[in-house]
């Protein structure tokens, strides 16, 4: 019984090394600094301490997070094209994603996260809880609250800022769950929108 148990412990182990392990990696980006995001010309300037994830969900996306993206998540989408997802599709065929277009006015924006989020983040509750017009990097934009459940039943709140410019789609969202860490960050993500510039 020993020896069974023994060696089941064992093989679990060696699947573990040997079994691929998902994108964890991350890069600490220090505070105080203004910080070039998703391969554009948006720059920030962080407040605190962040770790950038590797990996990319996108041609122009990024994301950081302070405790983990299932805790606390700010995506920058740098300049998104039109004719263009928010993130790369898994499968255009089956889960095709909505594209941002030329024809995409600031008031759609929510509606585009929300169908973006439904497939990719395997969202089955989305629900846009304010929306109002901002300045963003310096132009007309829009500000909008949601919140959403995805299959694992967790539900989450975000907050974005978006802006549209020469015709590019410019967005910093936060996600975060409702209980405990959204309030406990909100505050960081406000204090980084803020230093968002355009150059």
């Amino acid at each position: 019984m020993k020896r069974s148990l023994a060696r089941s412990l064992l093989v679990s182990a060696a699947l573990a090394v040997a079994l691929p392990q998902p994108l964890l990696a991350h890069k600490l980006i220090e505070e105080g600094q203004a910080v070039a995001v998703a391969k554009s010309g948006l720059t920030v300037v962080p407040s605190r301490k962040w770790n950038r994830l590797s990996g990319s969900i996108g041609k122009n996306v990024e994301t950081w997070t302070l405790d983990g993206p299932q805790l606390n998540d700010i995506t920058f989408y740098g300049g998104i094209l039109p004719g263009k997802p928010l993130v790369k599709e898994r499968n255009k065929k089956r889960e095709p994603l909505p594209k941002f277009t030329a024809e995409t006015l600031l008031i759609e924006i929510p509606e585009l996260l929300e169908g973006t989020y439904r497939p990719y983040k395997n969202v089955v509750a989305f629900q846009v809880t304010s929306i109002e017009p901002t300045k963003f990097l310096g132009h007309d934009g829009v500000a909008f609250t949601y919140e959403y459940a995805d299959n694992d039943g967790l539900t989450r709140k975000g907050q974005a800022r978006a802006s549209i410019i020469a015709d590019k789609l410019y967005m910093i969202t936060f996600d975060a769950p409702r209980l405990h860490y959204y309030d406990k960050n909100v505050g960081d993500f406000l204090t980084l929108v803020d230093t968002a510039s355009l150059k």
